[in-house]
Order: C-alpha cells, then structure tokens, then sequence
C-alpha cells in the first residue's frame, strides 16, 4: 500500500535540524492571533455555541455580531494595558461593516493577515477559478484599503484545496497559517517557488476547545498556560513558536474574557519572559526570510 503525499514539504524530525535562535537570542517566539470574522444573515455557514436553527438564524448571528460589537474591545483594551502585540485573521468584508475595528489596529501597529472575505463560506470547497477569485476579492481589498499586501493567510474555517499554496504564493503572500504540522516555521514548496508555513494552533484555539470539545473557560487557560510552560522548556533544545488563537465573540464573553485576562498576564509576567519574543506572524516570517534559516530548519 502506497499513501497519497503532498509533496509539500519532506519528513523532518524537529531534533535533527540545525540548532537557530529567534531575535536578541529569544528561543520562544509568542503571538495571539485574533480571528475578527463577519457572517453573512439567514444562509452558509456559522459558529455556534450550542446547535443552530432554522434560517434566518438570528441567534447565533447576533451572538457573532457580539464579538464586532463589543468582545473585540475588550480584548483591545486588555492587550493595550499589558502593552502586547497581535495579529488579526480579517475577512475582507469587515471593511464594509466594522471600520473603526480597523482604525484601531492600524492606531496599535498591528498586522492584518488575510482570512478570506467571510466566513459564511469556506474556500476548500471552490473550483479553482472561484478559490482564486475569493483570495484575489479578498486580498485587494486589504491593500486598498491598508496600502499593502497583506503577508499571511489563513483560511475562513482553517480551510485549504489542493491549489491553496500555489494561489497564495502566485498572488505575493510570504507565508501561510492553514497547517500544524510543527513547532516551527516551514518552507512549503509551490509550482512557482516556496510558501513559508507559520505554526498556528489548532488545540489551544478557544473555538475548538471550547464550542466543540466543551472546555471550561478555566480548563482552557490551563491547557494555555501548560502549552506555553512546555514550550519554554523544550525550547532550551530549539527555537519553537507558540500562538495563542482567539475569537472576538468567544473570549469576547465576560465568563470567558476574565480567563484570558489571566492567561495573558501569566504570560506577560512569566519567570522566563526574558527568553520570549513577543512578536506577530509577519515578524517571524521576515525573520525567516532574512537569515535564511530554511537551510537551518528544512
């Protein structure tokens, strides 16, 4: 028996590679990843706390709308007061619906990264002319709007085709978030050259965690903070990344959000943050690129 393979990218053995480190000689590289995402009323898809119901589904929109409303602030002033970077998965059509959220990233210096236009749908489902369209639709509205391409995309609902790499890298994105397949950042190859990989979290992401494995509000910030202590150990070995993913109307909820208030001072004021980079996606990819560490990791 023969298995399908990607050819992506070879195996690799995170302790056979070649030893790096992260700027100043930080061997954890940390980011929170924010998904700031818009749905579209009564049709496609949704999230859900609970099940949903027949359209139009005016609970579970408002609950969404909730995160644009109000969680995202919240959380604005939390990360403002522990003075700590972040990033952003956009859907393009919170420009429509949701400037002044973007009038305050662009005020903290924060990084934008692509997320598809909605995430009423999901682009692993698109022919190929529909995928590129999405991503092209999507992408041109960032650089309108923000006057450059964004570096980094991840897919609405963390999804992929077969040709995902290939368009992305074709239209100017340096990395993507869609695999996590590592701790590392990897070189993925594409028809046209190579796409750099970001380690994005599929565990400690509050929307699995919480809505679909129905972990507490504490539990989560516990797995969080075990992840990160883990990491900080292994990292002695070699330079890893750990990102925290987060939801405007999860964590945006007060139960919830008084949680992540202590996941991310645990961090902020950790015993060992003077090994920790607190960074953004886009930082590590320019890092990744500008010392070649590709020799050192793949």
């Amino acid at each position: 028996l023969k298995l399908k393979h990607h050819n992506r990218y070879p195996y690799s053995s995170i302790i056979s590679r070649k030893k790096f480190s992260w700027p100043k000689k930080k061997k954890l590289a940390f980011y929170i990843a924010m998904n700031i995402e818009r749905f579209s009323f009564g049709e496609g898809k949704i999230h859900t706390p609970s099940y949903t119901t027949p359209q139009p589904d005016v609970r579970n929109y408002g609950w969404t709308a909730y995160g644009l409303r109000v969680g995202i602030w919240r959380f604005f002033d939390l990360i403002d007061k522990l003075k700590l970077p972040a990033c952003y998965l956009v859907n393009s059509s919170i420009y429509d619906h949701g400037l002044e959220i973007i009038k305050k990233i662009r005020k903290r210096k924060d990084e934008i990264i692509g997320h598809g236009r909605t995430n009423t749908e999901s682009q692993g489902e698109l022919s190929l002319e529909k995928e590129r369209e999405l991503i092209i639709e999507a992408t041109e509205t960032i650089k309108k709007n923000e006057g450059k391409q964004p570096k980094g995309w991840m897919g609405p609902w963390i999804s992929e085709s077969y040709n995902t790499p290939d368009i992305l890298q074709e239209n100017g994105y340096k990395y993507l978030m869609d695999w996590p397949m590592d701790d590392q950042p990897i070189w993925m190859k594409t028809k046209r050259g190579k796409i750099l990989t970001i380690p994005y979290p599929v565990e400690i992401n509050d929307a699995p965690a919480m809505l679909y494995r129905h972990h507490t509000p504490k539990e989560f910030a516990q797995m969080f903070i075990d992840q990160l202590d883990v990491l900080l150990e292994m990292s002695e070995k070699y330079s890893v990344v750990c990102g925290l993913s987060l939801h405007t109307f999860i964590v945006g909820q007060p139960f919830r959000f008084k949680y992540l208030k202590k996941m991310l001072e645990y961090v902020k004021n950790h015993k060992k943050k003077k090994k920790i980079w607190f960074t953004r996606p886009g930082e590590i990819a320019d890092y990744v690129y500008k010392k070649k560490i590709k020799k050192k990791i793949f």
